[in-house]
C-alpha cells in the first residue's frame, strides 16, 4: 500500500525532523538531504531501522527533542539482549491515548463500560496504555495488572466488570478458573481485548465460548507507541491500523522488496507524527498481510491481517524451515484436542538441534495426526511425543 499525499506529507516533516534532531538518525542519514526524497520509489530507498540498531542505541540515543521535553520512558524487557527504551513527549502520549481510545470505540466498548486490566505495568507499556485509553474514553478503569488469579476474579464478581484486557494464555486461564469454580453466573464480561500473544483460531473459539463475550485483536509494540495502533472489528476480518499516525509496509523478509497488498511478509512501519522517538521504516518481524479492500463495517481504515508469526520464530529441522503456524493450522483440523501445544527444542547429544512436538493428548487418532504432520514435513519429519501435561507459563 503507497502513502497517500496526507502521509506522504507528515513522512517528509518527521524525515527533516530527525535528520536535524536525532543523533541516531543524523548518524543513519548521514549525508542525505531530506528534500530529495519526493516519491513513494525515493521512500522505499531509505534503509531500514532493526531490533539491533534501537540496542546499540541504549539508553537514550532514540531520542529526537531535548530532555525538557520528555515526560516519560518505556522500555523492552531485554531478555534477549539490551533492552530498547522509548522516550514519550506529553504529544505521544496523548496521541497514543486517542489511538487506544479508537481501539475500545471500535470494539463497542462504551463510557459506561467496566475494563478490567490485567497486562504488566512498569516499563512495559500495556497496562498503562489500556488505561490510557480507557480514561480518554471516560470507562472506568480497574488496573488490576498481572496475576493474582484469586484477587482478580474476586474484582470481577464484586465491580461487575463488563471488558476484559489481557493476553490470550491469561484469558483462557481465567475461563478454566471461572469454570472450576461454577462462578460464570456471577462473572458480567461481555468482551475482550485481548494482545501481545499470537493465538490461534481454536483458542479464539474456546475463550469466547467459555466466558461468553466477543473478543477483539488488538495490535502494538513497545517501539511503536504499545498496544493500540490497531485492532479488530465487530466483522472479524483483520485489524484496523491507524493510518494517520502510522504508515505501515509488507516487505519480503528475505529480499527486502515490498510485496503487493495480499500478500504475506514482514510488517514495517513509519511513525507519522512521534516525537519522542520517532521510527522510519521499522522492521517488526511480524508477519502478516494487508487485506485489500474496504471492511463491511463501513471504517476507511486499512486492515492489517491477524499476526501469523515473526520471521524469527522460523525453525530448521533436517534443513526444512517450518514456523509454529504451520504446525497449528495441522493441530487445528483435529476436534479432538484442544489449542494448547508445545514445540520444544533442545540440544542432542551431538550438539545438533533437535525439534520435538509434545501434545497432551491420548488416543489411537492421535497416530493420524502424528501422520499428517510428518506427511506435512516430508524431509524433516520430526519427533513427536506424547506428554501427560503441558506446563503452562502463567502471565
Amino acid at each position: 500500500m503507497k502513502m497517500n499525499s496526507q502521509q506522504f506529507a507528515l513522512f517528509q516533516k518527521q524525515l527533516a525532523n530527525v535528520i536535524k534532531n536525532s543523533a541516531f538518525y543524523q548518524k543513519k542519514f548521514a549525508g542525505l538531504d531530506p528534500a530529495s526524497i519526493r516519491t513513494q520509489e525515493d521512500f522505499e530507498t531509505l534503509p531500514f531501522t532493526s531490533k539491533g540498531d534501537l540496542r546499540e542505541a541504549y539508553p537514550l540515543g532514540l531520542q529526537g527533542v531535548p530532555d525538557k521535553d520528555i515526560v516519560r520512558i518505556h522500555s523492552s524487557s531485554g531478555t534477549t539482549g539490551t533492552p530498547v527504551v522509548i522516550p514519550y513527549t506529553a504529544k505521544d502520549v496523548d496521541d497514543w491515548g486517542e489511538m487506544f481510545k479508537r481501539c475500545y470505540e471500535f470494539a463497542g466498548v462504551t463510557n459506561e463500560d467496566r475494563v478490567q486490566i490485567t497486562p504488566g505495568y512498569g516499563l512495559w507499556t500495556a497496562g498503562i496504555g489500556f488505561q490510557n485509553g480507557c480514561e480518554k474514553l471516560g470507562a472506568m478503569a480497574i488496573p488490576m495488572g498481572p496475576g493474582n488469579t484469586e484477587k482478580q476474579l474476586q474484582m470481577m464478581m464484586d465491580l461487575k466488570s463488563t471488558v476484559l484486557c489481557s493476553t490470550s494464555s491469561y484469558a483462557l486461564l481465567l475461563a478454566e478458573e471461572i469454570g472450576k469454580r461454577g462462578i460464570k453466573d456471577k462473572i458480567h464480561l461481555k468482551k475482550g481485548v485481548i494482545g501481545s500473544e499470537r493465538w490461534s483460531q481454536k483458542m479464539r473459539d474456546r475463550i469466547s465460548t467459555e466466558l461468553g463475550i466477543e473478543l477483539y485483536d488488538i495490535y502494538g509494540l513497545t517501539e511503536i507507541y504499545g498496544p493500540g495502533i490497531g485492532i479488530s472489528c465487530h466483522e472479524n476480518c483483520g485489524m484496523h491500523y491507524w493510518d494517520d499516525y502510522i504508515y505501515l509496509e509488507i516487505i519480503d523478509p528475505m529480499t527486502g522488496k515490498n510485496l503487493p497488498d495480499g500478500e504475506i511478509g514482514e510488517i514495517v512501519i513509519t511513525t507519522l507524527v512521534k516525537e519522542g522517538a520517532p521510527l522510519i521504516r521499522y522492521r517488526t518481524h511480524d508477519l502478516s498481510r494487508i487485506i485489500p479492500g474496504e471492511c463491511a463495517c463501513g471504517s476507511k481504515f486499512p486492515r492489517l491481517d491477524i499476526i501469523m508469526g515473526r520471521t524469527d520464530d522460523m525453525m530448521k529441522i533436517k534443513g526444512v524451515n517450518v514456523f509454529p503456524s504451520q504446525i497449528e493450522e495441522i493441530l487445528g483440523t483435529f476436534e479432538e484436542i484442544s489449542s494448547e501445544y508445545q514445540i520444544r527444542s533442545g540440544e542432542a547429544r551431538r550438539q545438533k538441534r533437535k525439534k520435538e512436538l509434545s501434545f497432551h493428548h491420548s488416543g489411537l487418532f492421535l497416530r493420524l495426526l502424528i501422520t499428517k504432520i510428518k506427511l506435512f514435513m516430508l524431509s524433516a519429519r520430526p519427533p513427536v511425543s506424547f506428554c501427560n501435561t503441558i506446563r503452562r507459563v502463567r502471565a
